[in-house]
């Protein structure tokens, strides 16, 4: 299935789901009215989702007068997978993070914190971008963005319910549990479900990109430490957002993984060192894409 039929579906299942929302909070009514907003978000999500996801991350544009070597690495990177070369974003937090967002691979963009540049080698960077570059040439951000602007709209409509659940409505007081407690659930399992495996193909794929394995390996080891310590802000308050940093930056309880948005950094580290153990010789791509730093 390619990656545009798999967004419709998702679309279509989501809208679905909103769809029997509605219905809990309001009948034929509450359906019909979440079929038409659900629309309107599909043709939203296609066309600007990229750019609420980047508002609601806090990230600001920077061009190769602003930030001359991270906005020439990228692009080195993207001429060297044969890629158009994506907008460049920073995100003023602390906690080293990246993703990438975008309908296609024409019209895409990649985004790092502050954190990542400061407290990551050169080459970790490197490999950090060319993981999210590798979700765009995978054209898998179409799919993550959409699935972050319905996420967070699922869940405030979830939230709605506190509000104008009662007895008078369908379902009465256990439908509006109901919807309070399942709607974020099942929006979270999408999200769970669409980035676990879409990780580690873009890990494998970013390691062809940069040049190295061992350059991701020795990033997501420093990433997911950081994480743990260090907020980022505004994906505390978009949580929707989480699946599509290349690690969690929500901080949690320890709960079973099955509710991970992403897959085990030691497991995706173990990937990366068994790439790099069967001697492959990771040549021109790699070398076409070395920075500043060599």
């Amino acid at each position: 299935m390619t990656g545009y039929a798999k967004t419709f579906v998702l679309m279509a299942a989501l809208t679905a789901l909103f769809m029997g929302i509605g219905a809990l909070l309001g009948g034929g009514t509450g359906a019909l009215l979440a079929f038409v907003v659900a629309g309107a978000m599909n043709l939203f999500g296609y066309w600007n989702a990229d750019k609420a996801v980047l508002r609601m991350t806090g990230a600001r544009e920077v061009t190769a007068q602003s930030a001359p070597e991270f906005v020439g690495m990228v692009h080195r990177l993207a001429d060297a997978a044969g890629m158009p070369r994506p907008k460049v974003y920073v995100i003023d937090t602390d906690q080293p993070n990246a993703f990438a967002t975008g309908r296609n691979p024409d019209n895409a963009a990649v985004a790092a914190t502050a954190g990542l540049l400061r407290r990551l080698a050169p080459e970790e960077v490197a490999a950090v971008m060319a993981h999210e570059l590798a979700h765009i040439q995978n054209r898998d951000t179409l799919i993550m963005t959409v699935t972050a602007t319905f996420a967070g709209a699922i869940g405030m409509l979830a939230n709605f319910a506190m509000f104008f659940g009662g007895r008078d409505r369908p379902g009465g007081a256990l439908g509006t549990i109901a919807v309070m407690i399942f709607a974020p659930l099942a929006a979270g399992l999408v999200q769970m479900a669409i980035s676990r495996s879409r990780e580690y193909e873009a890990d494998k794929v970013g390691a062809a990109i940069c040049g190295n394995p061992m350059w991701l390996a020795s990033a997501l080891k420093k990433i997911d430490a950081f994480a743990k310590g260090i907020d980022n802000d505004a994906a505390e308050r978009n949580p929707a957002v989480a699946h599509m940093f290349i690690i969690n930056p929500l901080h949690a309880f320890k709960r079973d993984a099955l509710f991970s948005t992403h897959p085990a950094t030691a497991n995706r580290v173990a990937a990366l060192e068994a790439l790099a153990a069967e001697g492959k010789r990771w040549g021109k791509v790699g070398v076409a894409a070395r920075g500043p730093w060599e």
